[in-house]
């Protein structure tokens, strides 16, 4: 049963579209991008931009949303859950009432909590820890699939192909890595596969010696590893230099061309979890050649999600007339969605109906191959 919403924000965002009727014609919607800009996983914050801020653009060029232009407000929040609060309470304070993030899962779900406060609609394009809309919220949705699904994905493909003898499970203890790694741990072990470690690493740490060499010492033929590429390239790099030379799997916060910046030569062949490379659909062609005319790369994991957040939010509006957060949500579980992302519906929670993940390959060259799905 979801909390309800409170009868002060429904009367303040109630007052809002009000107003916005009166002044449909000449009003410019506000949509905040909240994302990091700076820090170590800024190339992920990039990705939903330029896929957001392509679906805002292309939608103002055929006339904007029932005669209303939009805007994107681009907000840096890090990756980090304390100033993703204060950029949360910074969108409410600039009466912004759509938001397209956050990115990281422990920083888009404090901001969650704001937002559902103070009717704020949020449409998550990268976030995928279940914990965000377990709690119910009315106004939290997210155009990529859950860590339980992208968790099975990834268990269920060591179980049948892998097959490891020693496996070990590593993470970055961080919200995002670490419930990725324990969901993998937790399947793998009802069906009968033990890690013989299950350790966590700290984001930002260089040298990894001491990880490797207790790789070494428990024969791991076989490394999970929940978190983001910074600590993934170090590891695999060093792992290789030191004759440490096994395969390793990880989810999509590793899928990006620094990978192979960081790990070099050692990251070829590293397995991953991540959404469909939405870029090949050949329904979505023009759109890619849109964005390599901006000289934007649009094979990202969270490129394609951002802009079918847009997509979602824009469609909501049109269908209702309404810029109403509360109206748009009963709009958004109520119905599907013709997106880049394919057809898609949401769940009483918010989260997609389907999932968005399969297993890639990658390369050292920065491209990745399609294994299973």
């Amino acid at each position: 049963m979801k909390p309800s919403h409170g009868i002060f924000a429904r009367t303040l965002i109630a007052a809002g579209t009000l107003l916005a009727a009166l002044h449909a014609q000449a009003e410019t919607l506000k949509i905040g991008i909240a994302g990091p800009v700076t820090g170590p996983v800024a190339q992920y914050g990039d990705m939903q931009k330029i896929g957001a801020m392509m679906a805002i653009d292309r939608i103002n060029a055929a006339g904007g949303v029932n005669g209303i232009s939009l805007e994107g407000i681009i907000y840096d929040d890090a990756c980090d859950p304390k100033q993703a609060v204060a950029v949360a309470n910074r969108i409410v304070n600039d009466e912004i009432r759509h938001v397209i993030g956050h990115l990281c899962s422990s920083s888009t779900e404090p901001a969650s909590d704001i937002y559902e406060e103070e009717g704020v609609m949020m449409i998550t394009a990268a976030s995928t820890s279940p914990s965000i809309t377990e709690k119910g919220y009315e106004l939290i949705f997210r155009t990529i699939g859950l860590d339980s699904l992208q968790g099975k994905l990834a268990a269920d493909h060591i179980i049948n192909r892998v097959k490891p003898r020693n496996l070990a499970v590593i993470h970055d203890k961080q919200q995002y890595g670490e419930g990725l790694a324990t969901t993998v741990r937790d399947l793998l072990a009802k069906a009968g596969i033990e890690t013989v470690m299950f350790e966590g690493v700290t984001p930002g740490d260089k040298d990894f010696s001491a990880l490797i060499a207790k790789l070494k010492r428990n024969n791991v033929d076989f490394v999970y590893y929940g978190g983001y590429h910074p600590e993934l390239g170090l590891i695999l790099r060093q792992s290789r230099e030191k004759g440490f030379d096994v395969p390793f799997m990880g989810p999509e916060g590793v899928v990006n061309a620094d990978l192979a910046a960081i790990a070099g030569k050692a990251m070829e062949g590293v397995l991953a979890t991540a959404p469909k490379s939405f870029e090949q659909n050949p329904e979505n062609a023009a759109l890619v050649a849109a964005f390599k005319a901006r000289d934007e790369d649009p094979s990202g994991p969270f490129v394609f999600t951002a802009y079918a957040a847009v997509q979602v939010l824009t469609d909501a509006i049109k269908a209702t007339g309404e810029t109403d957060p509360y109206t748009l949500a009963d709009q958004l579980r109520a119905n599907r969605f013709d997106t880049t992302i394919g057809e898609i519906g949401f769940d009483d929670r918010g989260d997609l109906t389907e999932s968005t993940f399969i297993v890639y390959q990658l390369h050292a060259d920065g491209s990745k191959t399609p294994i299973s799905e």
